[in-house]
């Protein structure tokens, strides 16, 4: 090999070089929404910043000075009593939070659309999973939000749960009502763990829903790069209250966290926090705003729909991101990934997921309105070419029959044995793996899971349909491993 190569350098250059109209995570947008002063620091500076713990800097895993005071200054933002910066991002987060909350056999709430995460947090810990289904959003062929009578119910069914784990907001912006599920989680003494990966910028506006930390959630971990404005990788994890104990999340933090720290990171963190504090509200005004207007012009064009604010109150759901836009194109025939696919092949647009019947734009105060112009003319133009030529999409309406029946516990299925079948004999059979479309990462089956068979039929849709799938050893599923 050519070890003078830099491909993945080569790879990026070549991307941005296209300058795409960028609707993807990370929220700076190429730099123009970087906090100045980081920018200033990072420009030629760029690897001077890429230090390790040298005189002056602080220590991430022992804060006594710097990353100490930018922590505490990040809780005092969101209202927190303790802040911890991670540099493994949110995974890392959502596997402290489990393993902050239970033990080996102990039972924690989970829904079914729980990132891949939240698996490898039950391996750790060695937690039993109870499985809880969100509500399932049939106009628009994606999970809603977790209703507080389903966690209440669970509670029935699982009286010695220890912990609920939700994810709110969900890829789709969906939020779900965390005030009345951490009533009814603390009423019978549990912690709510919430995977806020999307949601680290709901709280500087009261034009979004009000984020978990401020609905009474004990532990909460936030993708700040995702929506906030900091670099990949690069996330927060807030306690408050007095049920979850901060030296073991402490702990907890040193088993999965990297034990060599990005300073670019943390000091993107920092940034990003002082962004917010100065301009938070104005960055996600102009966000929410530049959304609005582009999913009104997106509804107006044939064949085009857009999720709007009127599916709050349905579905599970309490309230919508504002700047996260989801459309479909199914009315002129297009799958969501051949609309995501079409979008930058043929009008240099770059969205941030697709799925069966719809794709996803992450609008930030990174974008420019030139942005969103580009973004519908490439719509306009879709829409132009297609219209007439097919039939409405079929919509595939995938949800589980039941939820899934777990032959083994996660952990100890994780460490079991296992043999490789052919993909076609594989229903039926104790899954030894798990099987995730990504985006967004979340499993359809679980290692210890009974891989029934309309499960088995959702995969085998994903494998013919050219699918990311994350988590099988064969990523074409020519074969499958039970056990």
């Amino acid at each position: 090999m050519d070890q003078s190569r830099m491909p993945l350098l080569e790879a990026v250059e070549r991307f941005a070089g296209q300058k795409p109209a960028y609707f993807r995570i990370p929220a700076h947008r190429f730099s123009r929404g970087v906090n100045p002063g980081f920018l200033e620091a990072a420009g030629e500076k760029m690897f001077s910043c890429d230090l390790t713990e040298a005189e002056g800097l602080d220590d991430l895993h022992h804060p006594a000075g710097a990353i100490l005071e930018a922590e505490q200054l990040a809780a005092e933002l969101y209202g927190s009593r303790r802040c911890w910066f991670l540099v493994n991002g949110t995974t890392c987060g959502n596997e402290a939070m489990i393993l902050s909350a239970v033990g080996p056999g102990e039972k924690i709430m989970v829904p079914r659309n729980a990132h891949k995460s939240a698996m490898m947090g039950l391996i750790l810990s060695g937690a039993i999973p109870v499985w809880i289904m969100p509500e399932y959003c049939g106009e628009w062929g994606a999970f809603g939000g977790i209703r507080p009578e389903t966690v209440e119910e669970g509670f029935r069914r699982e009286p010695d749960c220890r912990a609920v784990f939700l994810v709110s907001p969900t890829y789709y912006g969906i939020c779900s009502d965390i005030q009345a599920i951490a009533d009814i989680c603390h009423a019978h003494g549990a912690m709510l763990l919430v995977d806020e990966a999307h949601g680290g910028h709901l709280y500087f506006s009261e034009q979004y829903p009000p984020g978990a930390l401020r609905q009474g959630a004990d532990l909460c971990a936030q993708s700040t790069h995702k929506t906030a404005g900091s670099l990949t990788q690069s996330s927060l994890l807030h306690l408050q209250g007095n049920l979850a104990d901060p030296e073991r999340v402490d702990e907890n933090l040193k088993l999965v966290m990297s034990t060599s720290p990005s300073y670019l990171l943390m000091a993107s963190l920092d940034a990003a926090r002082q962004q917010l504090a100065l301009r938070g509200k104005e960055m996600m005004e102009e966000a929410a705003r530049m959304a609005r207007q582009a999913g009104e012009r997106l509804a107006q064009i044939e064949g085009f729909r857009v999720m709007e604010q009127n599916l709050s109150g349905t579905c599970g759901i309490r309230g919508l991101d504002p700047a996260r836009l989801v459309f479909s194109a199914r009315d002129l025939g297009l799958a969501g990934y051949e609309l995501q696919e079409r979008m930058y092949r043929e009008a240099g647009i770059s969205l941030e997921m697709a799925d069966h019947e719809n794709v996803i734009a992450v609008v930030t105060w990174g974008n420019r309105p030139e942005d969103l112009d580009r973004l519908i003319k490439g719509a306009e133009s879709i829409a132009r070419a297609e219209a007439g030529k097919r039939q409405p999409l079929l919509r595939r309406n995938f949800q589980f029959s039941d939820l899934p029946e777990m032959a083994i516990p996660p952990r100890e299925a994780y460490f079991r044995p296992k043999r490789k079948v052919s993909w076609r004999n594989a229903a039926g059979e104790t899954a030894g793996e798990s099987a995730a479309p990504y985006p967004p990462g979340i499993p359809l089956v679980c290692p210890g899971e009974v891989l029934e068979q309309d499960v088995w039929e959702e995969l085998e849709r994903c494998r013919r349909e050219g699918i990311s799938l994350h988590g099988p050893a064969s990523p074409q599923l020519k074969t499958f491993r039970i056990i």
